[in-house]
């Protein structure tokens, strides 16, 4: 066999040899795709009211002070500190009774879990 058969033997049977290597042009390009489609869905799914929210300054709260608490619980029981108050016309009387005029005593509302948020915000307008 001539030299130029040999060669051109050897480059067919190099070209009949299976090829081990993958491809990964296209898995590439679907991604990038894929990329683009959830970048320009993403904005669109966020849904909501945007809301510029105050900035707060407070001071934190004086320890040396007491506090009055009022809890509600999930009968509609209202408690000052640890007395239980029958109507929330008795709490206004012994509130004003507590605070001798001074309007400005803090006065901190705690309310039960199952507690409806009407009942509390109903309260909370009364004090």
């Amino acid at each position: 066999m001539s030299r130029t058969a040999r060669r051109l033997r050897k480059r067919h049977l190099l070209a009949l040899t299976p090829n081990n290597a993958i491809n990964v042009t296209p898995f590439v390009d679907v991604m990038l795709v894929l990329l683009i489609v959830f970048m320009v869905t993403a904005p669109l799914l966020s849904n909501g009211v945007t809301i510029d929210l105050p900035k707060g300054e407070a001071p934190a709260f004086p320890e040396d002070e007491a506090n009055l608490v009022i809890s509600v619980r999930e009968g509609g029981q209202i408690w000052i500190q640890e007395q239980e108050v029958e109507s929330i016309e008795a709490l206004l009387a012994r509130l004003d009774a507590i605070a001798e005029g001074n309007t400005a005593s803090r006065i901190y509302v705690r309310a039960d879990g199952k507690v409806a948020y009407a009942e509390v915000a109903t309260l909370m307008g009364t004090i």
